[in-house]
């Protein structure tokens, strides 16, 4: 599985750690900034991400910074994407079964790396129910 990440300077470490984390599960992970832990604008990098989704160059991203607001609040935006803010295992888990959630956004001001890593464990490993309810919901955002 293809995920796409990025961060901003908030979200940076975390996303470094996260990036390695996937790679010890054998994903494949395309990272799309930011470089360095300078100051920069969320959108932009939320931007490359849904990006990725919407042209089928990823499945899966995931989206750091501080609070993890702003980067779902931009990526919600696009048609298509589901980005669900989880600071939870239980959100991760739900936003995978009950919404096909196609994004994680985290952030890193809010926990630490520890719980990062398991609701990223547990976002990924949860499936879609496919269940009539939850397809017929997901039909209505718009």
């Amino acid at each position: 599985m293809k995920i796409s990440i990025a961060s901003d300077h908030g979200g940076y470490q975390l996303k470094q750690m996260v990036i390695d984390h996937l790679k010890a599960r054998g994903f494949e992970v395309t990272d799309r900034g930011c470089d360095v832990p300078v100051s920069c604008d969320y959108p932009l990098y939320a931007k490359k991400v849904t990006d990725d989704l919407t042209a089928g160059d990823a499945e899966l991203g995931i989206l750091i910074c501080g609070t993890g607001i702003g980067m779902s609040m931009a990526a919600n935006k696009v048609p298509g994407i589901r980005a669900a803010l989880c600071h939870d295992v239980f959100s991760a888990k739900a936003s995978k079964e009950h919404n096909n959630a196609n994004i994680l956004c985290m952030g890193a001001r809010v926990i630490g790396p520890g719980l990062a890593m398991m609701i990223t464990d547990t976002f990924l490993d949860t499936k879609f129910t496919q269940d009539e309810r939850h397809v017929r919901r997901i039909s209505q955002f718009s």
